[in-house]
């Protein structure tokens, strides 16, 4: 069995926390491991389970390398999509994939940010699921409802509380049809994790959706090995229809069946159902970080960057980071996507990426700006390198805080140790690298009439960046 982990969300319900360029499932909300890391471990103890496939978005392709290797994960299969296109080709895609070397393997797909507390009764339902899905099912789990949710799709089974075959799969109701169907005992809330032969997907797909199957066909054939990743082609993956495996396949075969699932699931699509997954004090509260509090009731209260008190207020949400504030009623925090939509429009990088920003050499932290100048903290991890590059707009001034500098500039390479510095003028080719066993850290002053990230030309990288 083949664990497909799908990574693409953008995650941005749960803003200023997860942002486009590193969304929930890279995010630990609930202890040291991320979503995505938490749904890998959760897998530990399950038989004859095989390396994993990745279907993740380009931009995301060295956090997931970064946390695979945090878990020591070995040959992983990454499948870097160029663009979304929803989960019909992204499980078409890894479904193929699967099958490259002749095998024809179970396939158990899940996604990268759900909550599921009472792993057992996972392992238990996957069990199950996986001797339907070897009988030539395409198997979804139906997680047991515990409300008259209004927020998801609902699965209506043949039958109750046994695997059953799908009847039907339901939009998502208003609230009297949502207790009808709760109350029926036959409906379950639709997680979109499933299991399946690789085999019976791709007939399935050739049979209802041979548009999207053609053009995968096409994106991976052409595709391409990138360091540890599958690259597909961009100009065949851009021709592939944009579906749901749902909407594609699910509404139309006669080959689904579900699996009851009550362990204690969450998708965390809201800053109440992250309320609702983590550990709540003695007046329903979580606080995390740096948090004071008086006669405060059913809040989540995150900070990450300085203290935040608050007084005299019931059923919020706060949230603060570097470089932004929200505070809401827990019944509106749901509405954030309309300022993330605000700030995309207003071409904030707030919508996008936070302060402190990762890169497959180390990460860097934005400390201040203004009109001609930006001051920034660079770690670089040992044995990394920035890319060789120069800059038409800008010049940069380094200084050695710890660790060990290799400074390129021009045809000069020298060795800069702690509180040492160097001058890199306008349009001078220069590198970085880190020839040490510790991480270095650099203190950056850019100064000039622009200092965007796009003014970067690129000479040599190890990492294949543009």
């Amino acid at each position: 069995m083949i664990p497909v982990i799908m990574s693409g969300g953008s995650g941005t319900r749960l803003w200023p926390l997860s942002r486009k360029h590193k969304p929930k499932q890279f995010l630990a909300l609930f202890g040291n491991n991320t979503m995505f890391q938490e749904t890998l471990e959760r897998l530990t103890g399950l038989d004859d389970l095989q390396s994993p496939i990745i279907v993740c978005n380009n931009d995301h392709r060295f956090m997931v390398a970064e946390q695979l290797q945090q878990l020591t994960v070995t040959e992983p299969t990454i499948i870097l999509e160029p663009f979304g296109k929803n989960t019909a080709p992204a499980l078409a895609i890894a479904a193929l994939q699967a099958m490259a070397s002749g095998n024809d393997p179970v396939l158990l797909v899940l996604a990268a940010d759900h909550v599921i507390n009472d792993v057992a009764a996972f392992h238990q339902a996957i069990g199950l699921a996986k001797i339907e899905a070897e009988k030539g099912l395409l198997v979804t789990f139906g997680i047991v409802p515990t409300s008259p949710n209004t927020g998801y799709g609902y699965i209506q089974a043949d039958e109750k509380n046994t695997v059953s075959k799908v009847k039907a799969f339901v939009e998502k109701p208003d609230l009297a049809t949502a207790i009808n169907y709760v109350a029926s005992g036959n409906y379950y809330w639709n997680s979109g994790m499933f299991i399946f032969k690789a085999s019976t997907l791709i007939a399935e797909l050739e049979q209802y959706s041979p548009d999207i199957l053609n053009s995968c066909r096409d994106a991976l054939a052409k595709g391409a090995s990138d360091l540890d990743f599958i690259r597909l082609d961009s100009d065949a993956f851009e021709t592939c229809p944009a579906d749901s495996i749902d909407y594609a396949v699910m509404e139309h075969t006669d080959k689904v069946a579900v699996v009851p699932l009550a362990a204690g699931w969450n998708d965390v699509g809201s800053w109440s159902s992250l309320w609702e997954c983590a550990e709540q004090d003695g007046d329903s509260n979580v606080l995390q970080g740096d948090v004071m509090i008086d006669d405060v009731q059913n809040s989540y209260i995150h900070s990450e960057h300085r203290l935040v008190s608050v007084l005299g207020l019931d059923h919020i949400v706060v949230v603060e980071t570097a470089d932004a504030v929200m505070v809401a009623s827990k019944d509106s925090a749901q509405n954030v996507k309309k300022i993330v939509n605000r700030l995309n429009k207003a071409k904030r990088p707030e919508a996008e990426i936070h302060r402190l920003c990762y890169r497959p050499w180390g990460h860097y932290d934005s400390i201040d700006h203004g009109e001609r100048f930006q001051v920034k903290r660079i770690t670089v991890k040992p044995g990394a390198s920035l890319s060789l590059q120069m800059h038409h707009h800008r010049a940069e001034h380094w200084i050695v805080v710890t660790g060990t500098a290799e400074v390129t500039c021009e045809d000069k390479v020298r060795l800069l140790y702690e509180n040492e510095s160097t001058f890199i003028p306008v349009g001078k080719k220069h590198r970085l690298h880190n020839p040490g066993r510790v991480p270095l850290e650099i203190i950056e002053v850019q100064s000039g009439s622009y200092l965007g990230e796009d003014d970067i030309v690129r000479f040599d990288d190890n990492y294949h960046r543009c």
